[in-house]
């Protein structure tokens, strides 16, 4: 029998989000079951912004995820077990324009409540509304060292996300 999905307030969800987001990692997601793709991120946060609990993720333009993240209203976060770990490492290391990110993975899409994506193998579920852009302008780094994660002057682009449902295994 499956792990079914239980909806949760997102403040109620009790991780630690630096180790969640930059140790275990995340798949951002965007689109729709036809048609959707998939990253994995390690470069983001949550927390609460105009007094909605909000994500925060960061895309490079040329990432094939932005034009889908770029298209849609909806984006999701997806957290996972370590096992599947070989999982999220294929999807940050392979383009969705080269190769299906999900038949060579296993991993199996779901429906989120917005139509949107979420993975059936996830332990924790985000799905978020975009509310806010900006993009990275290298003249607000206030410390040099900052600049050498942009070799090739590809500066990210943030989305804010209100989170519109949580779910945990």
């Amino acid at each position: 029998m499956k792990n079914e999905m239980i909806s949760i307030n997102p403040l109620e969800l009790n991780e630690n989000a630096i180790n969640l987001i930059g140790k275990e990692w995340m798949l951002i997601s965007a689109g729709t079951p036809d048609k959707l793709n998939t990253m994995t991120a390690s470069w983001g946060g949550l927390g609460m912004l105009w007094n909605r609990p909000v994500v925060f993720i960061f895309i490079r333009p040329q990432r094939y995820t932005y034009e889908f993240v770029e298209q849609n209203d909806y984006f999701t976060c997806c957290f996972f077990d370590k096992k599947y770990n070989d999982a999220l490492h294929y999807c940050g290391s392979h383009s969705g324009r080269d190769v299906n990110k999900i038949e060579e993975t296993g991993l199996r899409p779901v429906k989120s409540p917005s139509g949107s994506i979420f993975f059936e193998e996830a332990r924790i579920s985000l799905e978020c509304r975009k509310i806010a852009f900006q993009d990275i302008n290298p003249d607000g780094f206030l410390q040099e060292s900052i600049a050498k994660n942009y070799p090739g002057h590809d500066y990210h682009r943030m989305y804010i996300g209100e989170i519109t449902f949580c779910g945990i295994k």
